[in-house]
């Protein structure tokens, strides 16, 4: 049997960056990021979801968090500098990234979008994020996919 490779993996042996592939059963929908690493057998807190907003100023900007966490919206426009920042509709999400729901990536959109992490991503050994298509994921090192994407980290979730 022939082994998957998404657009995300074919760009990070393209840049020489290792990773690890994972898959987890699915169907043709999406579901929550918590599902996904209870189904890889991996801790939330090392799983991270990819979510996009628009600022008042018409960009998109991306936001990487751990699965079990809520963006704080006021805290992601505060890092990148606008005034506001507002999830997109899920109807846009293949247009504006590429991507369909349940299978976007801070990796490989059609266009290089600001992209902040959670701060908690620096300090972990390595990151699960999605491969690009629903049901793959890949395990990377935060330093890369941080310096691969551009991005950079703050606080950007709610606090309990």
């Amino acid at each position: 049997m022939k082994e998957l490779k998404t657009n995300v993996m074919r760009i990070l042996e393209k840049e020489g960056v290792p990773y690890t592939a994972h898959e987890y059963p699915h169907g043709k929908d999406a579901v929550d990021g918590v599902t996904v690493a209870r189904l890889m057998g991996q801790n939330p807190a090392c799983v991270f979801k990819t979510l996009v907003t628009k600022g008042a100023g018409r960009d998109y900007y991306v936001f990487v968090v751990p699965v079990a966490e809520e963006l704080d919206l006021k805290k992601c426009a505060r890092s990148i500098g606008e005034k506001h920042v507002e999830m997109i509709p899920v109807k846009d999400i293949t247009k504006v990234t590429g991507y369909v729901r349940g299978g976007c990536s801070p990796i490989g959109m059609k266009k290089a979008f600001k992209t902040t992490f959670h701060q908690t991503a620096a300090a972990l050994p390595n990151i699960i994020v999605s491969a690009g298509k629903i049901g793959h994921q890949i395990d990377l090192s935060p330093k890369d996919l941080i310096r691969l994407t551009n991005g950079q980290t703050a606080d950007i979730i709610k606090n309990a």
